[in-house]
């Protein structure tokens, strides 16, 4: 066997790139039907099984999909798609790797709450504090958590920013999310989120950058730093003079 000959999956791999290439340079647009699987493979000088190796991968990733009957078209691009797999990876991260996305989760989150505080449109505004409102009237986990993720969705889409709101909801998935509020389901824990949550509105109904990133930081901060699936340990009970069984009192 000659060691020089590609392997398989780096023929694949060349395809991906040559595809990836062609959409890059406007040689095929968003929406825009592929030529044939057969065109191809001929074109790059591969076989036909490498070239469909290349575009499923190509559709795992969303940068592809397969229209019944009528062939692989180039998707419109969005970023939510692109990302999808993104929330599959969060979910499934544990130790280290899962306070590395809290920690990035974090700094987006903050960032997206400063700029919505700049954009955020008056019905967005009204959406927000509806969600706000429900968490104050409830005092069911599910409930609560289920307010809090339309909460941060809100806010996210108010930002502008669609790449951004894409990344926030793959670290936001519900999933994950419990993961998180397991990690500090303590005493006063709901009642303080209730409070960080209208500190973030408050400063959205201002229209204040500042302190909707402060706001946003603070309650993002204590998030971060629960370890999912750990209580949080009681304090220890304060210790009492023992009195001497045999001694009167003064």
């Amino acid at each position: 066997m000659d060691e020089a000959a590609p392997q398989k999956g780096t023929v694949t791999q060349r395809a991906i790139e040559e595809i990836k290439a062609m959409i890059a340079e406007g040689r095929l647009e968003p929406g825009q039907r592929l030529p044939t699987e057969r065109e191809l493979a001929a074109r790059l000088g591969i076989s036909r099984s490498s070239m469909r190796e290349a575009i499923r991968a190509l559709t795992v990733m969303g940068v592809l999909e397969a229209r019944h009957g009528s062939g692989i078209y180039v998707t419109a691009l969005e970023a939510g798609d692109l990302l999808e797999t993104f929330g599959v990876v969060a979910d499934l991260s544990r130790g280290p790797r899962l306070v590395e996305l809290l920690e990035v989760r974090r700094i987006l989150e903050s960032t997206a709450t400063a700029l919505a505080a700049a954009r955020i449109t008056d019905d967005r505004l009204a959406a927000v504090e509806k969600h706000l409102a429900a968490m104050n009237a409830t005092d069911d986990p599910e409930e609560i958590l289920a307010h809090d993720l339309a909460f941060h969705r809100e806010i996210a889409s108010a930002a502008g920013n669609e790449t951004m709101a894409a990344i926030l909801e793959g670290l936001s998935s519900r999933t994950f999310r419990a993961r998180v509020w397991r990690g500090y389901q303590e005493e006063g824990a709901f009642a303080r989120t209730r409070r960080e949550h209208a500190a973030i509105h408050r400063a959205l109904a201002a229209r204040d950058p500042e302190a909707a990133l402060r706001s946003a930081a603070d309650t993002a901060v204590r998030v971060g730093s629960a370890r999912p699936g750990r209580r949080s340990p009681k304090r220890p009970a304060r210790s009492r003079p023992r009195r001497h069984p045999h001694r009167p009192p003064r």
